[in-house]
């Protein structure tokens, strides 16, 4: 059974950083598609990160420069660093890891990723 377990969420003030963690069990994340998504109240969830096993990672217009996604291989954990967060930033973040093995096909997708994690909360204060 998979399970992902997101953490590292908070609350910081305009400017600061956060470094979310996916942890896995059951799933591999070097093997294929991942992905960050976020949602805010009253917002449908969006897609902010994503990456592969071809080196290319993908971010929305809104954080790219300021997020960094990253894979611990030996660990198989899954990390997004969050930097100059501002007050849009906030709301609950999800990994999300595809069945499908190899590279992101549709990685901003929600269907495309078959797992996904509970969330971690982040807010950001002006």
């Amino acid at each position: 059974q998979v399970q992902l377990v997101e953490s590292g969420g908070g609350s910081v003030q305009a400017g600061g950083s956060l470094r979310l963690s996916c942890t896995a069990s059951g799933y591999t994340f070097r093997s294929a598609c991942r992905g960050w998504f976020r949602q805010a109240p009253g917002e449908e969830r969006e897609w902010v990160a994503a990456s592969d096993n071809s080196g290319r990672a993908t971010y929305a217009d809104s954080i790219k420069g300021r997020f960094i996604d990253s894979l611990d291989n030996d660990e198989n954990i899954l990390y997004l660093q969050m930097n100059s967060l501002k007050p849009e930033d906030s709301g609950m973040y999800y990994c999300a890891g595809a069945s499908q093995l190899g590279d992101c096909v549709l990685p901003r997708v929600q269907a495309y990723y078959d797992y996904w994690g509970q969330g971690t909360q982040v807010t950001v204060s002006s």
